[in-house]
């Protein structure tokens, strides 16, 4: 699971259901505080309580109110007295409590949680602002939901793991109440803090919506930004490992076919080599070249440009960052959304039936995504293959072992970073393997009514799994890099390239000889997830948040 992120913005979050940006969502789910500082807006309070007081003078004229005074789903055309309301409610809650497989990560209920308030504080749900005072509570005290993963369409909105968070505030069940499972009960009697008594619509109003699928989103699509400036420091690395020709990532290669992210991951690369005596250029080696001087053939002692893997990566890595746009700001959206049914316009009086909780740009989004992740492990994983075989690895030793003499008796013994290699391969393999969209796998559900569902969930759990697996991948590559570059000369580096290797030395160091590397990897992948490769790099917490690029923070 990442790490914190160690830098907080330098206030709390006001929330207002318009504002909220995924990159502040990752933040607060993933603080290294205990406590997480968000509230209400004042608007958002007059625009609750205006909803709930339409809703209420609705209930009075005893029309059906679908979920209110009516059954759920298909069950629509069942209208019930008021005055059971309330009952309903509490009941919606209990019938849904049948998630299944391991518990959500705690990041991943207190992204929900602050999802689900601040798409509630937009206004039109008809929810009391103390349901969400509650909430927010709850989330600032770290009582957290314990949240099955599995249950979830992404069609009627997550109503299964909704509903968990629902019961948390209504006392069923057990939660995460400072890294320990406790009753939820015994938690709220310890933080001063009693159960809600759901009003009419307030059941509904928690658990029909997106707010547990855009969670692992938000966390996703951070993880994939981590992701995508890992890959370019080991693309830098790895010219320089094999003493390669940079030539590729020239500005005027990339001016010609404008991608966004193309140039800019180009751009990064060429920052992150600014100084390098080790890597090289197209104009280096034309004048290292034996000439022609007449002949008709020459075998040339150098190749004059790198495999796909190196050459293409700024045009592989591109994609990624270009993807992330429009990710992020369709998820923008979704955070910032009313995902609920049925909505209430104070405004004109009105109540509107709607679909606002399928989860459709959501699923897409991560389908999208999740692709172009996986692809930076096959990136990763074919630039590990170059510089661990003697073949291609421009005269390192084989397998990246320590040069022994022949009648050294360690001689022939060592097989260094082969069997990194090997399990690189096979994680990647699982990663691209767990590439297959969700989205399409569209189920009829619920007597019918769901008929069309978004599956959305379950792609942004994926986005989640391969996120993991391509980190477990540059973990591996990064180790070994770090090794061929001390074999190199670490003193031919690159500034930038030798504060992010002096950080991985600081937790795995040179390997003279076989042994375990798995503890290694794991080492290096908290660095990954924690962000502290990307800040040795010289990109910020608070420049990664406001979605800044490495190749503007190396250069400054």
């Amino acid at each position: 699971m990442p790490g914190p992120v160690a830098t907080p913005p330098p206030q709390g979050l006001v929330l207002d259901g318009r504002s909220l940006s995924p990159g502040e969502v990752a933040w607060a789910a993933r603080s290294a505080a205990s406590a997480v500082p968000a509230s209400l807006s004042e608007g958002a309070r007059t625009r609750m309580r205006d909803t709930v007081d339409l809703k209420y003078a609705l209930l009075e004229q005893e029309i059906p109110i679908y979920g209110v005074t009516t059954g759920f789903g298909d069950s629509c055309s069942r209208q019930i007295s008021p005055r059971k309301a309330h009952e309903l409610q509490r009941n919606l809650v209990l019938y849904h409590l049948n998630g299944t497989g391991p518990a959500a990560a705690p990041e991943v209920a207190r992204a929900t949680m602050l999802i689900r308030a601040n798409a509630l504080s937009r206004g039109p749900s008809a929810i009391r602002p103390e349901v969400v005072d509650r909430l927010l509570d709850l989330l600032g005290r770290d009582v957290l939901p314990l949240i099955p993963e599995r249950g979830s369409l992404g069609a009627s909105g997550d109503l299964v793991p909704l509903c968990y968070l629902a019961a948390t505030l209504i006392g069923e069940g057990e939660v995460l109440h400072r890294r320990t499972v406790r009753p939820v009960l015994d938690a709220l009697a310890d933080e001063g803090l009693s159960p809600v008594e759901l009003e009419p619509k307030e059941g509904i109003a928690l658990i029909n919506g997106t707010s547990f699928t855009a969670a692992y989103a938000v966390l996703a699509a951070w993880d994939a930004r981590e992701l995508a400036v890992v890959a370019e420091l080991a693309t830098a690395m790895t010219l320089e490992a094999l003493r390669g020709n940079a030539s590729a990532m020239h500005s005027f290669v990339h001016e010609n076919k404008p991608h966004p992210g193309q140039v800019d991951s180009a751009r990064a690369v060429r920052a992150l080599l600014e100084g390098s005596k080790l890597a090289t250029s197209f104009e280096e080696i034309l004048l290292r070249r034996e000439m022609l001087a007449g002949r008709g053939f020459v075998q040339l002692n150098e190749p004059v440009q790198e495999k796909y893997s190196v050459r293409c990566a700024p045009q592989i890595i591109g994609i990624v960052h270009d993807t992330l746009e429009w990710v992020e700001r369709w998820l923008r959206v979704e955070v910032n959304s009313s995902s609920d049914n049925p909505l209430f316009d104070a405004e004109d009086g009105g109540l509107h039936l709607g679909g606002n909780f399928y989860a459709g740009h959501v699923g897409h989004a991560m389908d999208g995504l999740k692709v172009t992740v996986a692809g930076l492990a096959d990136l990763l994983d074919r630039q590990l293959a170059l510089v661990v075989d003697e073949k291609f690895n421009n005269e390192l030793p084989p397998n990246l072992i320590v040069a022994r003499d022949p009648d050294d008796p360690e001689a022939g013994l060592h097989h260094g970073f082969k069997g990194m290699q090997i399990a690189a391969s096979a994680i990647t393999a699982e990663a691209l393997k767990q590439a297959n969209p969700a989205s399409v796998f569209s189920r009829s559900t619920e007597a019918h009514n769901q008929d069309k569902v978004s599956m959305g969930t379950i792609a942004a759990r994926d986005a989640r799994t391969i996120n993991g697996l391509v980190r477990e991948v540059a973990a591996i590559h990064l180790i070994a890099l770090a090794q061929a570059i001390e074999l190199r000369g670490t003193e031919l580096s690159s500034p930038a390239i030798r504060s992010v290797h002096a950080l991985i030395r600081e937790h795995s160091p040179f390997v003279h000889r076989d042994r375990r590397l798995d503890h290694d990897i794991s080492a290096v992948i908290g660095l990954i997830e924690s962000g502290a490769l990307r800040r040795a790099a010289g990109l910020t917490d608070a420049d990664f948040i406001a979605g800044r690029r490495l190749a503007d923070a190396v250069a400054a």
